[in-house]
């Protein structure tokens, strides 16, 4: 995913601690831009670190991360979305009120 594109949410299912923290929260079905790509964090795994990437969005803001030294906005995974195609302007509508309706199925993701 780049900086620019348009994606859709495909598992909007946060823990309880996710939403004390986060101000705002990406819904399953609609579609977002993406405003920056980081490179996130996840637990060590068995002799290895590994990390997400990591995706802010234009249409959601949040908080500073109280556990980022630098204050990095609160961000999600972007195993939450799937990439929307680039289609012709008049299919695009189209296709993003169908997304609108919640006509996409996905899995579940970190």
């Amino acid at each position: 995913m780049v900086k620019g594109q348009k994606v859709v949410c495909i598992n909007d299912t946060f823990p309880q601690i996710i939403l004390a923290l986060y101000k705002q929260l990406p819904v399953k079905g609609q579609v977002y831009t993406v405003r920056e790509v980081f490179l996130g964090r996840e637990k060590i795994v068995r002799g290895g670190d590994s990390a997400t990437v990591g995706l802010l969005l234009e249409e959601l803001k949040n908080p500073p991360d109280p556990f980022h030294q630098g204050q990095q906005e609160l961000g999600f995974s972007s195993e939450r979305f799937a990439p929307l195609e680039e289609l012709p302007d008049e299919e695009a509508e189209s296709a993003a009120e169908e997304v609108g309706a919640g006509t996409l199925a996905g899995a579940w993701a970190n």
